[in-house]
C-alpha cells in the first residue's frame, strides 16, 4: 500500500502493517489439493499473511509449530477447521 519512504515520512501516528496479496487461482489449487473448502483455504491465507505481518514465521521447526497454532485457533473459531470438505 505504501512504499517505506512514505511510511517514514508520515506525520500520522496511525501503524500501517503491510500488505496482504492473495492469488485467487492458488487459493482453488491449494483448497482442491488438501481437500478443503475455498472459503477455509481463502481464510487460511488471510490469516496466514496477517501472522507474517505481525512477524511470525516458519523457517524453523518451532516457528512454524507456533505460527501454525496461531493459524488454526483462529480458523476454529470462525468454523473453518482443517480438511473441511467443498
Amino acid at each position: 500500500m505504501f512504499e517505506k519512504e512514505e511510511i517514514q515520512g508520515a506525520k500520522s501516528n496511525a501503524e500501517v502493517l503491510g500488505d496482504i496479496i492473495i492469488c485467487i487461482e492458488k487459493v482453488k489449487e491449494q483448497a482442491e489439493e488438501y481437500g478443503h473448502s475455498f472459503e477455509r483455504e481463502f481464510a487460511y491465507m488471510l490469516v496466514h499473511g496477517f501472522y507474517h505481518l505481525m512477524g511470525y514465521d516458519h523457517m524453523t521447526e518451532e516457528e512454524k509449530q507456533e505460527m501454525r497454532a496461531k493459524e488454526e485457533t483462529i480458523l476454529e473459531r470462525i468454523n473453518l477447521e482443517r480438511n473441511e470438505t467443498k
